[in-house]
């Protein structure tokens, strides 16, 4: 059930294709099957860092049994993507990782 959320001041010419790309990230991470993947992008914010409306972007990467060991890794990785797709710094992306219990996650009418 990995949910990532990409909130962005930038515009994102082709919404779709990056939200696939996003989607397809958060899968690849956590070696999930992307069928139960949750992707959300929010472009055009209104978005300040550190003071300036420059490029930025906050994601949230929440999952039940996160490997909180591999979070640098991910780290790299989302900000590897945002720099390449939108050409976000990535010194301008803060990301929130969470590791979800169980039965705190709803779905299909349950809990996991």
């Amino acid at each position: 059930m990995p949910f990532i959320k990409v909130e962005t001041n930038v515009s994102v010419p082709d919404e779709t294709a990056c939200l696939k790309g996003v989607s397809a990230l958060a899968a690849d991470m956590l070696g999930k099957p992307e069928s139960y993947v949750l992707a959300v992008i929010e472009p055009g914010k209104k978005l300040l860092f550190g003071g300036t409306a420059d490029p930025a972007a906050f994601v949230t990467l929440d999952s039940i049994g996160l490997p909180e060991d591999r979070t640098t890794e991910f780290s790299a990785a989302i900000c590897g993507f945002l720099n390449r797709e939108l050409s976000v710094p990535a010194n301008r992306v803060y990301i929130a990782f969470g590791n979800i219990q169980r039965h705190l996650f709803g779905w299909d009418g349950g809990t996991f």
